[in-house]
């Protein structure tokens, strides 16, 4: 596959927060306060400007969101009848917003569907991307809803000086080839980008969205969520919110859900992320209301941790930190071998005080991508107590990893140019609850004839 190009450390991409980097940093100030936002993530600094890990408890408090927590557990198993996916089960899929409400629309039996997406920054998407993704997936699985998923690439524009449109258009045709390969039903799943769809016939209600977001959202309000300030962000990044809020509604697509504008507003949405994206959100449902739209509900994951260590999460524009899905199995060998380690300094002293597990990149990552909970508890006890070395751990780590992107590259096989033009092609999804034949009738003659105005005035220009 295509080696890895990548922007370093641009604005709108989480910085590599390496280890070295982190320290640097401190030379000038040692005790700093963690930092979360969809542009900057760092665990923050010590009194002594040591780097420390990302404190997610302090997150829900600061974010205002609510744990995810056994009886919502047991409730989510109950109401769909399905094990909850390992990253729920381990704490890996932690926060949420709403979520019990989502369960109580399902358990009456009234639709919603999912909306996720991703910022296009590198040619090949790395391990920590797939993570959302998937549990995305299951998601559709479970509940047999349609899913949108955004792919925003004027936001990196926007954010990254170096980038040009056509930088990120190549970044974008390649990132929905790997997100399609994740394994996602075609019928019930369109993918979209924002420099194609939003000048598309298709995308006349979605742009009367975000216009109305946007006339709602303050300058005031962008500040105070994102930090902006006049002199540095541009006024494309100032707006870009709303564009970002629009997905979340389903009367934005017409084509999916019916042109009746009054039924589909009470269509309620659902949207896992990484936890740095809900700044987006909270503004999203902040004004929702307003526009007499239904907040979406958020599910939050966190991050998979940089190999270097937990004190920041995996990047693109960082190669030696992240395991990139388009790596060998060999360079998964060798960059794993270098992962951050919880074991002791010899072999002897590993043996008698155990290894450190919740430090030990490759364990992390095995919580995250190894689906067997008794293997793992297994790896965990004798790592603790001294009975596997951190060169075992290593090598279980690299096993399950191969296997996990070997699987990934069999199936991006099968995503041919086709594929990816069906997916990103505005139409009618199949689910439970789709709109009745004149609806869906209804939305066709419209996106015909907005198309053919399209075409008119293109002629016009001619």
């Amino acid at each position: 596959m295509a080696s890895v190009s990548e922007v370093k450390d641009e604005p709108g991409q989480p910085p590599a927060l390496t280890s070295l980097s982190l320290a640097e940093a401190a030379q000038d100030v040692k005790s700093r306060d963690q930092i979360v936002t969809p542009f900057d993530v760092s665990g923050g600094f010590d009194e002594q400007g040591k780097p420390k890990a990302i404190d997610y408890d302090k997150l829900v408090d600061t974010f205002g969101s609510q744990r995810i927590d056994k009886p919502l557990l047991e409730r989510f198993e109950k109401v769909t009848g399905h094990k909850p996916h390992r990253m729920l089960r381990r704490g890996l899929v932690f926060s949420h917003r709403d979520l019990n409400l989502i369960l109580d629309k399902y358990e009456k039996g009234i639709p919603f569907y999912l909306y996720t997406g991703r910022g296009p920054s590198s040619d090949s998407m790395h391990v920590g991307h797939t993570i959302p993704f998937e549990f995305t997936k299951y998601l559709q699985d479970v509940f047999d809803v349609p899913l949108v998923i955004m792919l925003t690439d004027d936001e990196k524009f926007f954010h990254t000086p170096k980038l040009t449109l056509k930088d990120v258009y190549k970044f974008t045709v390649q990132n929905a080839m790997d997100i399609i390969a994740v394994g996602f039903d075609m019928k019930k799943t369109f993918i979209f980008a924002d420099t194609e769809f939003v000048d598309g016939g298709s995308a006349s209600a979605f742009n009367n969205n975000v216009r109305e977001m946007g006339k709602r959202t303050t300058i005031n309000q962008i500040k105070n969520t994102f930090g902006f300030e006049n002199d540095i962000n541009n006024i494309a990044e100032f707006y870009f919110p709303a564009m970002q809020s629009a997905t979340a509604f389903a009367t934005s697509f017409p084509f999916i859900f019916g042109t009746d504008a009054k039924k589909v507003s009470k269509v309620p949405c659902l949207i896992p992320c990484a936890i740095d994206q809900d700044p987006y959100f909270r503004q999203c449902r902040d004004n929702a209301p307003k526009l007499g739209y239904l907040k979406p509900a958020i599910i939050h994951s966190v991050f998979l941790p940089s190999l270097r260590g937990s004190e920041s999460k995996m990047s693109a524009s960082d190669a030696d930190s992240s395991i990139f899905l388009s790596d060998t199995d060999n360079q998964i060998k060798k960059k794993v071998g270098k992962a951050f380690s919880g074991g002791q300094d010899t072999a002897e002293e590993h043996r008698k005080i155990g290894g450190r597990t919740a430090i030990d990149v490759p364990f992390q990552y095995l919580t995250f991508f190894m689906e067997d909970d008794e293997e793992l508890e297994r790896i965990r006890v004798d790592y603790e107590a001294g009975k596997m070395q951190s060169g075992e751990m290593k090598m279980a780590c690299t096993k399950e990893l191969q296997a996990y992107v070997s699987g990934f590259r069999e199936r991006r096989k099968a995503v041919t140019e086709e594929v990816r033009k069906e997916f990103m092609r505005p139409r009618q999804l199949v689910f439970k609850g789709m709109p009745g034949e004149k609806e869906r009738q209804d939305a066709r003659d419209l996106r015909m004839k907005l198309l053919k105005e399209e075409l008119e005035r293109l002629e016009n220009e001619d």
